[in-house]
């Protein structure tokens, strides 16, 4: 079981702030091969949200992570033009970074129940079948609409992460939507010693 990064310089001014389902299309539009692995994940964008218009920062990258077989396909991207609804943005090289082991660790929306105890029971079912231990945050619920399916979830964060533990959770990931950006892991400011 492994997985890999691969950042692309994102060079644009905006996309629309409802992006992931039209960003994946995109990605697919030049690597069709992508669909091939539910693995595949696109990690979050971040920028102020301006009209329905996420404002896309100077050093903007667009970050996926996947299964090493499929690298290949993903570094066809690179230096494309991604149409992702009325905006056009261009892809840098791609550049791989190796997973490193994070002790705390953060999925901006793990797709579950909406109930809180139900998605922390989910959670920790998932967390028995991987054989991973840690202490968990359960965060803010969020609910999305993307491409007229409705997406709902908590964010969380893992922390006291043994190295081994990290590795598997971010290879993994969590519940479905990785495409979409949900489930992915990503290394969060350190927290410790919380009971």
């Amino acid at each position: 079981m492994s997985a890999i990064d691969i950042s692309f310089d994102l060079h644009g001014e905006s996309i629309p702030a409802d992006y992931p389902h039209k960003l994946w299309e995109a990605l697919l539009r030049i690597a069709p091969a992508l669909a091939a692995s539910e693995a595949v994940g696109v990690i979050p964008l971040r920028g102020p949200n301006n009209n329905g218009e996420l404002l896309l920062p100077k050093r903007a990258k667009l970050a996926l992570r996947l299964p090493m077989d499929l690298l290949d396909a993903a570094l066809a991207l690179s230096e494309q033009a991604l149409q992702i609804g009325d905006a056009t943005v261009q892809l840098g090289q791609g550049k791989t970074r190796e997973i490193q082991p994070y002790p705390t660790l953060h999925a901006h929306l793990v797709v579950g129940p909406t109930d809180e105890v139900e998605f922390m029971a989910m959670v920790d079912a998932t967390l028995a079948t991987l054989e991973v231990s840690s202490k968990l945050i359960c965060g803010r619920h969020h609910r999305l609409n993307i491409h007229e399916q409705d997406i709902s979830g908590f964010s969380l964060v893992m922390h006291d992460l043994t190295p081994e533990d990290s590795l598997r959770v971010q290879y993994v990931g969590m519940g479905t939507g990785r495409n979409l950006g949900c489930g992915i892991f990503v290394p969060y400011k350190v927290i410790s010693g919380l009971e």
